[in-house]
């Protein structure tokens, strides 16, 4: 590959000269540009843009790192992201932690070092990550994303997991469901929590929620839900199952299928997120949805316009085939 030094040779100026052509060509004599510009085409050089970047102490790429990268939720977050970065005539990178806290920190210490032009994050656990964040002197801005930050200092996009959990609760209690589980984890991410806090209350004082943890939210994880809720008695099984995303709820519908578990006969199963194929899944999901691309566009907006402010969105339910009324209505 040709180099700078290449065509400072060929067009028998200096390497100043070729460069003040490559970055402020105003500075240079039509015919010495002639020359320099000819060289270029001739010899195919391609300037390195990252070094350029780095000579100018400045970056247009914006990370983007995510809990899970085989999550489609987090696929329309980056998305979202990359249609404003593209107004801005910046790109995005993509970190995945897959929810490792260790992963995730790894990756902050080297966009950091890499002088990024800002990142927006999905963190693992909001308060260790603004803690690293906040022990650097010098960092780019960042906007914490389906996430409020725990304390001052960050902007951020998110949903209302409260308000969310709460449309499911009240569904499930007004389709006459009196004992329902909750699946979800790991117990740190605070979106597993608040959509837990948020059931809880809507399901307006009746038996007391199951609670099923699992390790990830994954289609894999779904089987062994199912496996939780089959060895409870009779008596006390739940007649429908909250999952934490709508992987895991896919992953207990999948498993419902292949154990010959009615949906929703003999157990109703609802979602979160409405990711793409929730309702082409086995049994349409009921779900809540999420504005997973307005959360990417939203953030990326504040990140690249330089504000600092928290937005927060609200959530919908999408009633389909995998919930019903509950026995005895």
């Amino acid at each position: 590959m040709a180099s700078i030094k290449d065509v400072a040779r060929l067009a028998g100026v200096s390497l100043g000269t070729v460069s003040n052509v490559l970055n402020r060509p105003e500075r240079v004599g039509a015919e010495r540009r002639a020359r320099v510009e000819r060289a270029i085409e001739e010899l195919g050089f391609v300037r390195s843009e990252p070094a350029r970047q780095l000579r100018a102490g400045m970056s247009r790429t914006v990370a983007v790192v995510v809990l899970d990268v085989t999550n489609p939720f987090f696929g329309q977050i980056v998305e979202g992201a990359e249609e404003v970065a593209e107004e801005h005539d910046a790109q995005v990178v993509v970190c995945n932690s897959a929810g490792d806290p260790a992963r995730e920190a790894r990756h902050l210490d080297r966009l950091l070092q890499q002088q990024v032009a800002g990142i927006l994050l999905s963190p693992v656990h909001e308060v260790a990550s603004a803690a690293q964040l906040a022990s650097r002197r010098s960092r780019p801005p960042v906007v914490f994303v389906d996430r409020v930050p725990a304390g001052p200092g960050f902007a951020s996009v998110a949903v209302d997991d409260v308000r969310g959990g709460g449309l499911v609760g009240e569904l499930l209690s007004d389709t006459g469901h009196e004992r329902v589980a909750f699946a979800g984890g790991p117990t740190g991410l605070r979106q597993v929590v608040d959509r837990l806090h948020g059931l809880r209350s809507g399901f307006r004082g009746r038996e007391p929620v199951h609670v099923v943890d699992v390790d990830e939210l994954t289609i894999r994880a779904g089987a062994t839900v199912l496996d939780e809720l089959a060895a409870l008695p009779a008596t006390t099984r739940p007649t429908a199952v909250f999952c934490a995303n709508d992987l895991l709820a896919i992953g207990v519908l999948n498993a419902c299928v292949r154990r010959g578990v009615d949906v929703p006969g003999e157990l109703s199963v609802v979602g979160y997120d409405d990711i793409s194929f929730a309702e082409t899944a086995s049994v349409a999901l009921t779900t809540v949805a999420q504005p997973a691309r307005r959360l990417g566009t939203e953030a990326a907006r504040l990140l690249l316009d330089g504000e600092q402010r928290s937005v927060v969105f609200s959530p919908e339910l999408v009633v389909r085939a995998s919930t019903r009324a509950g026995p005895g209505t």
